[in-house]
């Protein structure tokens, strides 16, 4: 096993580099996510954020075919884990730093820094440590040992994902939704009318909502997803909770009537839960700047 998972690594590492410098080397968002990033607050200038982050990417991308193409030399593990302790000091500098700001590590995540970040950069300086020690080629398992080459392969590929803030959208928002759907919500209850309203509507209404105040303070996204259970309308959004070394990213969601439009009468009612992202744990919204919320029912 540790023979198959040392001659694999340089596959694995190649695939994680490649794409993520590709995403900041040549991605669309590098420069409207490079404001958000520590990165900018260390630089002060956006720009020149922008600039660092692209030249990332090709350093990253320019390992990522060193280590496919030159297996058993060690200068492409030794540069990868060079690069994996640069990632470790800047996460630290901008955990530090700036704590509400994201790391830019793919180029396309809004949340701060989390210990998914410091784990992937761990596994790229560990893995390029590895991989300078190695002297054999990465195909060599995959033609003796293809079942278990794929096992590894794939496992390692959930553990990059599970690493991955920006890729929670893919697989761990559809993963909490369908165990809404199955198990039920906590705010669940029985209302409507029947009629269809659209969610454009339903953004509307929430936005003058009392629950959309005590919440704003938290809420950094447009609507990220929504769907319908008993009566109830479900809007997501992310945003950070806390603020300082206590920042941590939170999936905010809204219930309200799925039969509620604009032309409903007084306030809607609004329920709104707020969840750490990382660990599923619901937090409480700060409603003392809000009185008149505290006499209402928000959990």
């Amino acid at each position: 096993m540790v023979a198959l998972t040392t001659g694999l690594l340089p596959l694995v590492l190649a695939g994680l580099l490649g794409w993520t410098g590709a995403v900041k080397a040549f991605g669309r968002g590098t420069a409207r996510q490079a404001p958000k990033t520590a990165l900018a607050r260390m630089l002060r200038d956006s720009a020149r954020a922008t600039t660092v982050l692209r030249a990332t990417g090709a350093a990253e991308l320019l390992l990522a075919a060193g280590l496919l193409a030159a297996p058993g030399h060690p200068a492409p593990g030794v540069a990868t884990a060079v690069l994996g302790a640069g990632f470790l000091g800047y996460l630290g500098y901008g955990r530090a730093a700036a704590p509400e700001a994201s790391c830019g590590c793919s180029a396309s995540e809004d949340a701060p820094v989390t210990w998914r970040a410091f784990a992937r950069a761990g596994v790229v300086l560990a893995g390029g440590a590895t991989v300078a020690t190695a002297r054999e080629e990465w195909w060599s398992p995959l033609g003796s040992r293809p079942l278990g080459s794929a096992a590894f392969l794939a496992v390692a590929a959930l553990v990059v994902v599970a690493l991955s803030a920006d890729l929670d959208r893919w697989w761990l928002l559809p993963l909490r939704r369908g165990r809404l759907r199955v198990f039920g919500h906590p705010l669940l209850a029985t209302s409507g009318t029947g009629r269809v309203v659209p969610v454009a509507a339903s953004v509307e209404l929430l936005e003058g909502s009392l629950a959309w105040q005590a919440a704003a303070p938290v809420v950094r996204s447009a609507l990220l997803d929504h769907w319908e259970a008993d009566g109830w309308r479900f809007l997501l959004f992310s945003g950070v909770h806390g603020q300082g070394a206590s920042a941590r990213p939170v999936s905010v969601v809204f219930a309200l009537d799925a039969g509620a439009g604009l032309d409903a009468p007084g306030d809607p009612v609004v329920r709104v839960s707020c969840v750490d992202a990382d660990t599923g744990q619901a937090l409480a919204l700060d409603l003392e700047r809000h009185p008149v919320l505290a006499r209402r029912s928000l959990m």
